[in-house]
């Protein structure tokens, strides 16, 4: 730790924004704030009926669980500090908080990642191979790819921050960003950063685009027997299950591939910030209301919640 610390000159960042004009920035701070309360509340909302229903004592809902709980961490380390610099006369942070917010925000967007994962192969053993799902996705596998899900992305992000910070920080200090993200940082240090990038490309790889493969291959392979039944009602009840959590993946993974799959020297920063407010702010609190809206089983759960509320 000593020896990363040596490199340290710039003791802060400021942060750019999404505007300088403190009209917009006010119209920005009542929609974020809106978007981040509607959040949180949502998916406190998904994760109290799971587990007051017993119906929804199932995987799918058991990955559901873990994946509200993320999106509430995930955009509580970002939206606070954003809504902190929209009002505040000065947007900076300390170098340590920026830090910690890079690494929790990196750890936290590959948890979901693997869960998205995790998710679309749970729905291929419940409609490609019923008989045997209760066997394979038991209780102890739903907590062992929990498990690894969290853990491996933990460490991945360690390994990315680490790098990103032995890095040497000798100015400029300001931040074309609204929060603390690998890409922004590393445009940042005073040093070639090529080995850094291509690190963070590589793990970009095993936690992106692996469980996206397994993604696409479990779909593949649902799609394939969808199509061989014979019973209409059955296809829409197997596709209806698959709809909530093939919208999520849709939103996530299209500003993730935009964001990390792709050198940064050919990204537009302009367009970065934008897809970022897109997948810190929207997308948890879109995810919500899609398992809630789309989702059968989810809107009964609701609705008998509320009915034994009010007898």
């Amino acid at each position: 730790m000593d020896k990363i610390k040596t490199n340290f000159t710039v003791t802060e960042f400021i942060f750019l924004g999404l505007s300088s004009d403190p009209k917009t920035r006010i119209i920005l701070f009542v929609l974020f704030l809106f978007f981040y309360v509607l959040s949180v509340a949502g998916n406190i909302v998904i994760i109290t009926i799971i587990q007051l229903e017993p119906r929804l004592q199932t995987p799918m809902y058991f990955f559901l669980t873990h994946l509200s709980f993320l999106d509430i961490c995930y955009t509580s380390t970002n939206v606070p500090q954003m809504l902190s610099n929209m009002v505040g006369r000065k947007q900076t942070i300390p170098f340590s908080s920026c830090a910690t917010q890079m690494y929790f925000s990196l750890s936290f967007g590959m948890i979901e990642c693997m869960l998205l994962g995790v998710m679309a192969y749970d729905r291929y053993v419940a409609i490609c191979r019923p008989l045997h799902y209760t066997v394979i996705m038991d209780q102890n596998t739903c907590l062992q790819l929990a498990a690894i899900s969290w853990s491996s992305s933990f460490l991945s992000s360690m390994v990315i921050n680490v790098l990103t910070l032995s890095l040497p920080y000798c100015g400029p200090n300001v931040l074309n960003h609204f929060f603390c993200e690998v890409p922004s940082v590393l445009r940042l240090a005073c040093t070639d950063t090529s080995l850094t990038e291509l690190v963070v490309f590589i793990f970009s790889i095993i936690i992106v685009f692996i469980p996206f493969l397994l993604i696409v291959v479990s779909y593949v392979r649902i799609l394939h027997s969808v199509l061989r039944m014979q019973s209409a009602s059955g296809r829409y009840k197997a596709l209806s299950t698959c709809a909530s959590h093939l919208t999520v993946v849709t939103l996530f993974y299209g500003t993730a591939i935009f964001m990390y799959m792709r050198p940064q020297s050919k990204s537009s920063r302009a367009g970065g910030k934008v897809i970022a407010v897109f997948y810190t702010v929207v997308t948890p609190m879109l995810n919500p209301l899609i398992y809630s809206l789309r989702n059968q089983d989810v809107k009964g759960a609701l609705r008998r919640v509320l009915a034994k509320q009010r007898t």
